[in-house]
């Protein structure tokens, strides 16, 4: 960013701490919290109030109406998620600068000059200051709005959803260096390949058991009545109702992260970037198994309602075999979706609380383990297979098998020949 004192900075962020809570909460945006740049927020503040209007859709009655308007409702929705982004980058832009770059002013190990690495900041004057403090905020909005406008046009021009797109390249990008880093460790202390080897084998179980809840759904028979006109007869088929196992998918751990940090974010303003709540202590590893219990049944209760589905199948002339239609429709399908929901909130809750662990159990840092799990490990499997399943999508429009298909590979063996 503008004013800022490079050499000055680069002091400030080795004795940086509490890197977990920024590390968190920089795999949530796609940005680097922890620097001054210009895409410090990252595409947060958009995911933000594309989570609100999600939310909002559900609860007010004209929103809802815009959602069954089709794509014309639809891109009226983008809009206002597009204005509420403004007004989240000012906000989260304000708070990084009274808490997390502020508080770093002051003097620093082996540099001779003690003021703030903020330039303008070595006059001890109130509006230049204010004007600086502006100047950060302005430009990470400007940063978040480009990386916004970014994202929805690889949606609109690309394969898959855009802003996943930026927030999975910013985690994989970072997989490298940690890496570097194992391996460094590997060669000085010989004793740690051990630990490499079980991290190594930890990491495949949990990208397999994510692929398998992540895929897995219960699929309900939904037998549709026959009907006869003329002299044929139409329906009568049987199809199934899928309800995924992981509905609520990364949404609970992002809201329970997020509402964790707000104590240690509003502490650091009043107390000079004290830790209220430490990442990883018990009571925060509580919080945090309760709060993703929480969310996880709040949004799939938002996002599936068991009475509107039942109206639909009765208006449909379909029916559960052995249920009656409606309200006994209905009650089937809310208990199905608690039972559900509470296997998928326990996994959830492994999954989160898992780099944890394992940073105390194998002495690595935190940021090495949350690879292990965590928001990371469920954005990069989900928006994999959403990859694979839009370009399988689009080899079956033009008639051609899925590129992970074995008879494929075969014929183009016998084609070869």
């Amino acid at each position: 960013m503008p004013g800022v004192d490079v050499s000055v900075w680069n002091g400030l962020r080795d004795q940086q701490q509490g890197g977990s809570v920024l590390g968190l909460l920089t795999v949530l945006s796609g940005g680097r919290l922890n620097m001054p740049v210009v895409f410090t927020l990252g595409i947060l503040p958009y995911i933000s109030a594309s989570i609100i209007f999600s939310l909002l859709t559900k609860v007010i009655p004209q929103l809802e109406a815009l959602s069954k308007e089709g794509p014309a409702g639809q891109r009226k929705i983008n809009q206002l998620t597009r204005l509420a982004t403004v007004p989240l980058c000012l906000i989260q832009g304000a708070i990084l600068c009274f808490t997390v770059f502020k508080p770093m002013s002051g003097p620093v190990e082996g540099q001779t000059n003690t003021n703030a690495f903020l330039l303008p900041l070595l006059q001890s004057d109130f509006w230049t200051t204010s004007g600086t403090m502006l100047m950060l905020v302005v430009g990470m909005t400007a940063g978040t709005l480009f990386i916004m406008w970014l994202g929805e046009q690889i949606t609109e021009h690309g394969i898959g959803n855009g802003a996943s797109l930026i927030i999975m390249a910013g985690i994989i990008a970072g997989l490298p260096a940690v890496v570097t880093r194992i391996v460094g460790d590997a060669i000085e202390d010989r004793s740690r390949i051990l630990i490499i080897a079980v991290l190594i084998i930890t990491y495949i179980i949990v990208v397999l058991t994510v692929v398998m809840i992540t895929k897995g759904q219960r699929r309900i028979p939904i037998q549709q009545a026959k009907l006869m006109k003329g002299r044929k007869m139409y329906g009568g088929t049987r199809h199934y109702l899928p309800i995924k196992v992981n509905m609520a998918n990364v949404m609970p751990v992002i809201f329970a992260s997020s509402l964790l940090m707000l104590p240690n974010l509003i502490g650091g303003v009043f107390t000079d970037g004290d830790t209220l709540l430490p990442p990883g202590g018990f009571v925060w590893v509580t919080l945090f198994i309760i709060l993703i219990f929480f969310f996880s049944f709040f949004w799939t209760s938002m996002m599936f309602q068991p009475a509107e589905m039942a109206n639909n199948l009765k208006e449909h002339g379909s029916f559960v075999p052995g249920i009656r239609p409606g309200r006994k429709t209905a009650e089937f399908l809310e208990r199905i979706m608690v039972r559900i929901t509470l296997v998928g909130s326990a996994f959830l809750a492994v999954i989160a609380i898992l780099p944890t662990i394992v940073a105390s159990t194998l002495q690595v840092d935190f940021m090495t383990a949350s690879f292990l799990g965590g928001t990371g490990i469920l954005i990069i499997v989900g928006v994999a297979l959403d990859i694979v399943d839009k370009l399988n999508a689009q080899l079956m429009s033009r008639n051609y098998e899925g590129f992970m298909s074995s008879s494929s590979s075969k014929r183009g063996s016998r084609g070869g020949q």
